[in-house]
């Protein structure tokens, strides 16, 4: 279970995050039109923003509290954090992207764990390729591959689907819905898309850092969706 409650200045852009929110859903998502504060929640969660004032406990474990001095490093969350541009380094191969964060972590050989986790997303083969050698979807793929390979209790993406065309989108939205499935990790979702919601069980509306409604109902998510971003599709978050 994912709780929250968190304020945040943001003086250089005069805007100000002020949001609460908790849930258990396998996936949840979240909704607003550009700046409302979607990825600062995310980034919020893995540690590359610290809130002014607020609490964040994930499955019972206080990742942040203000009033406590609680501030985990983001390596001691158990959090997979996917921007919404892979966040790829340009200059290492695929196998040194996923198994960058190995470092920080303790457990089965890294050369074995990366192969593994190469396979669940089916890039096995593409291992010594670089990022710019990469279609969209491949790189995306590398991107889950490198975030899930830490075993994270949550998995944060932001626009995942953003710069791919419709019929990839669909594709990979599938397979990321199989591989939750199959792996049983939760995901908190950023979107301008309704058809994202397919994959969500529940949502939360945003706007103007705060959030103003919200549904465990898809097809009323999906409504909701169409209300706030009746043309927001492709937008940045």
């Amino acid at each position: 279970m994912l709780e929250l409650s968190i304020q945040k200045r943001f003086p250089e852009h005069d805007f100000a995050l002020d949001v609460c929110l908790a849930t258990e859903a396998p996936i949840a998502a979240l909704i607003g039109p550009s700046g409302s504060g979607k990825t600062q929640t995310l980034r919020s969660v893995a540690g590359a923003v610290r809130p002014d004032q607020g609490r964040i406990v994930l499955d019972g474990r206080v990742l942040f509290d203000r009033s406590l001095g609680i501030d985990l490093s983001p390596q001691e969350r158990h959090v997979g954090y996917v921007p919404q541009h892979y966040g790829l380094f340009p200059h290492l191969d695929v196998a040194a992207n996923v198994g960058f964060g190995l470092k920080h972590r303790h457990g089965s050989p890294a050369a074995e764990r990366i192969g593994r986790m190469l396979a669940t997303v089916g890039m096995e083969r593409l291992a010594h390729r670089y990022p710019m050698q990469l279609s969209g979807g491949q790189q995306q793929r590398v991107a889950l591959a490198r975030a899930l390979i830490l075993e994270p209790r949550i998995l944060l993406l932001d626009e995942p689907f953003a710069a791919l065309d419709g019929t990839l989108r669909a594709a990979l939205r599938a397979e990321l819905n199989e591989l939750q499935q199959r792996l049983r990790f939760h995901m908190l979702l950023v979107t301008h898309d309704p058809e994202d919601l397919q994959l969500a069980t529940e949502c939360f509306v945003y706007a103007g850092g705060r959030i103003v409604g919200g549904s465990q109902s898809p097809p009323d998510a999906a409504r909701l969706a169409t209300e706030v971003l009746p043309d927001a599709r492709g937008e940045r978050s």
